[in-house]
């Protein structure tokens, strides 16, 4: 029995969930003008990826206030207005806008991050794998956080671009 292209454009999407216990959101950054890198992590995070006839999907939903740097004091401040505000804005989140599968095992990534109470474009690859019944996605970005309106410190120590890194594994539910 074949398909119609009709059945096809009304087929259901498919629809990874991230597992957070085999994910990981990390950034890192250059501080001291360039001569320490300091590395972060975010502890909770959820998104999704979601393939169907319409294209595919992409959305990370990260929890600002998760941030750990390892620096008590630091983190404090980057929960501050200064960076994240997380008190006004909780989360950080990413919208893809555009996905191309390139070769099958690499994606051409387009997208919107939110974070601060502003919004910046994104574009980047990203690998795609199957393993088994899961996928797992991983992508590697920078954002110059200063148009997100994050300070660039004491007397701009604080180098950009940041860069991201995003190492998901998802399930279907």
């Amino acid at each position: 029995m074949t398909t119609t292209a009709i059945e096809q454009r009304t087929a259901a999407p498919t629809t990874w969930s991230v597992d957070p216990d085999a994910s990981s959101v990390e950034f890192a950054v250059q501080s001291f003008w360039g001569m320490i890198t300091v590395h972060g992590r975010f502890d909770r995070f959820d998104g999704a990826y979601e393939a169907g006839p319409d294209g595919t999907r992409i959305e990370l939903t990260i929890d600002a206030d998760s941030l750990d740097t390892g620096n008590t004091t630091r983190d404090k401040h980057l929960r501050s207005a200064d960076f994240f505000d997380v008190a006004a804005h909780p989360h950080v989140r990413f919208t893809s806008t555009r996905v191309h599968d390139v070769d099958g095992r690499t994606l051409h990534v387009v997208g919107r991050l939110e974070a601060a109470g502003r919004s910046v474009l994104l574009e980047f690859p990203a690998r795609r794998r199957e393993v088994g019944d899961a996928l797992e996605i991983e992508a590697t970005t920078t954002v110059d956080q200063q148009q997100l309106g994050m300070s660039s410190g004491t007397l701009g120590m604080i180098r950009r671009p940041a860069t991201l890194h995003v190492r998901a594994r998802l399930s279907r539910p």
